[in-house]
């Protein structure tokens, strides 16, 4: 374990203070006097956005109580806030921070930070309605990310080398096993950054499942169209291994950032600039220490490596469990017999590190898969039918993923059919989207009772469901294998599916909601509406069960 010779900070201790913080109302430990690297203020890292929720009562609780790293931790945020398509029962709840990781002494591991759409509303400065033109408007915006000198490097205050022999990444860092038939610990919210080997396609970035297998090895995983699965592939022909950095702990602009796919973000994009577009700000980046590649440089945790050619390992080589881990639809992935392999060469920190893991089928990947894929499907059909497409959300149902809710604005008879295209638009921009519903504007797309409502009312099976058969999908889903239809030629091939939940525009008047007298409700029960501006109007998106938080204290109101 060596610091940079131009780094000056100290080393890790081995120890914490272990205070907690109920519910958020004091700042977390050790991200005190936290500053954007221009010397505004701001979220612009890991610690900069936990001390925003800190100042936000219910969307941020430590504890000191000592967890088990191995199914206990995750099992933990089950109860506390994981939500999403995770096992019944959960629920959406605060963002928790583990500080007595049982065999890591001083080891600090974050779950939930994006476990919540009203907490990215307050992360992305943004009302978590209008969080998909948020999104979308970062993609117009988006700045570039540039390299800086080993003097703002962050991520490197702390070096572990591979090559000391004491280094072994199980006893450096607490990944945690999700739940006990996985095929081990897992690196859940690792930015894997690399490079075009050919130099032809620049940089790109991705979320993969990293699977620690030894004390410098992990294997990933990589699902069909991945770009740096396309970089890996041309290193490996050439017989040469790909230089990667893994990066964890980071602001959420760029984890949330990272999840658009093409052709929003096409082969040859660098997805860090849509971070930069939401932050005003370049990202920082810094050569690494043992690779011919960059890293994040205010990154809490970086794994420097390199994916080694021709070499495949099975997943659970270590358990033979058969499963990987709990996935966004909410099942164990079965555990992949053939990965590719990452050699470890280094692990650099800051001090005192923040690991931050999230539960697979959680809200959190609702979040982070669902809200770029939202602004995607906006920005494309604002681009083909400006004003008709005026909200989208990816249900967390999906994981954020595979079902879409698009309200259109209907202003005659041909609206009926543009309606049907947008849906048509939508499978085209992200083609792991399974299903979509459309609705009408007097429909609130986050309140999923509103949504089926709509499907019961203004749907007739028989002409209202259009289905494409046979259209690439996502390998995850466990239908969409030949054998759940045999029709299917391969896994991860299914049927899109539109159902059209739109009053036609001739029977519009039939299809009128009966409305109420809009009466504030404030004198006749003080209690459920304490603000002083409006009462909740239905802003944020729904919690756990589908329903709308329609009423909020002041503190926690920030629209």
């Amino acid at each position: 374990m060596t610091a940079p010779d131009d780094m000056s900070t100290p080393q890790r201790t081995g120890t914490t203070e272990g205070t907690s913080t109920p519910q958020g109302t004091s700042t977390p430990q050790g991200t005190e006097g936290t500053s954007a690297p221009d010397g505004s203020g701001g979220v612009h890292d890991l610690r900069s956005a936990l001390a925003r929720l800190a100042g936000h009562p219910g969307q941020l609780i430590e504890t000191d109580h000592p967890v088990d790293p191995s199914a206990e931790l995750a099992g933990v945020y089950k109860r506390v806030g994981a939500g999403g398509t995770v096992e019944r029962p959960t629920r959406t709840g605060p963002a928790m921070i583990f500080n007595n990781v049982t065999g890591y002494p001083g080891a600090r591991v974050l779950v939930g930070l994006m476990a919540s759409r009203d907490r990215v509303g307050l992360l992305l400065d943004a009302p978590p309605r209008r969080l998909t033109q948020r999104m979308g408007q970062a993609i117009k915006d988006a700045i570039s990310p540039v390299t800086v000198g080993p003097d703002r490097a962050r991520c490197q205050e702390v070096v572990h080398r591979a090559d000391d022999p004491d280094f072994d990444l199980r006893t450096l860092l607490p990944a945690p096993t999700n739940t006990e038939q996985d095929a081990g610990p897992y690196f859940c919210l690792g930015l894997v950054l690399s490079s075009d080997p050919e130099g032809e396609k620049g940089t790109d970035v991705t979320i993969h499942r990293l699977c620690v297998q030894g004390r410098d090895k992990l294997t990933i995983f990589f699902a069909p169209g991945r770009h740096i699965d396309a970089f890996r592939r041309k290193a490996e022909a050439r017989g040469e291994p790909l230089p990667v950095s893994v990066n964890m702990g980071l602001d959420p602009a760029i984890h949330i950032g990272a999840c658009f796919e093409a052709p929003t973000t096409p082969y040859g994009y660098d997805e860090l600039a849509v971070a930069g577009g939401l932050r005003g700000r370049p990202v920082e980046l810094v050569d690494c220490v043992t690779q011919p590649e960059r890293s994040i440089a205010a990154a809490e945790v970086v794994i420097e490596g390199e994916i080694l050619p021709g070499v495949r390992e099975a997943e659970d080589q270590n358990t033979r469990t058969g499963h990987a881990m709990p996935e966004f639809p909410g099942y164990d992935g079965p555990a992949n017999p053939a990965l590719p392999v990452l050699r470890v060469t280094a692990i650099t920190t800051r001090t005192d590190p923040i690991l931050q893991t999230l539960v697979g089928p959680g809200e959190e990947h609702v979040s982070l898969a669902g809200i770029p894929t939202e602004a995607s499907i906006y920005n494309a059909c604002e681009a083909a039918m400006p004003g008709f497409v005026t909200e989208v959300y990816s249900h967390r149902s999906g994981g954020g993923k595979f079902l879409a809710v698009l309200k259109v604005n209907k202003t005659n008879s041909f609206d009926d059919g543009r309606a049907r295209q947008a849906a048509l638009v939508a499978f085209g921009v992200y083609s792991e989207l399974k299903n979509v519903i459309l609705v009408d504007e007097d429909v609130d797309i986050f309140d999923t009772d509103d949504v089926l409502w709509a499907m019961q009312t203004r749907m007739q099976g028989n002409r209202d469901v259009i289905a494409v058969p046979g259209v690439a999908g996502h390998v995850l889903d466990p239908s969409q294998t030949p054998e759940y239809d045999p029709t299917l030629p391969a896994r991860g091939t299914t049927a899109k599916t539109v159902y059209d939940a739109t009053a036609p525009y001739a029977l519009r008047d039939e299809f009128t909601r009966a409305h109420f007298r809009d009466v504030d409700p404030r004198p006749y029960a003080p209690g459920l509406f304490p603000g002083t501006g409006d009462p909740p109007a239905g802003e944020g998106a729904p919690g756990a069960g589908g329903q709308v938080h329609h009423t909020r204290s002041r503190s926690s109101h920030h629209d």
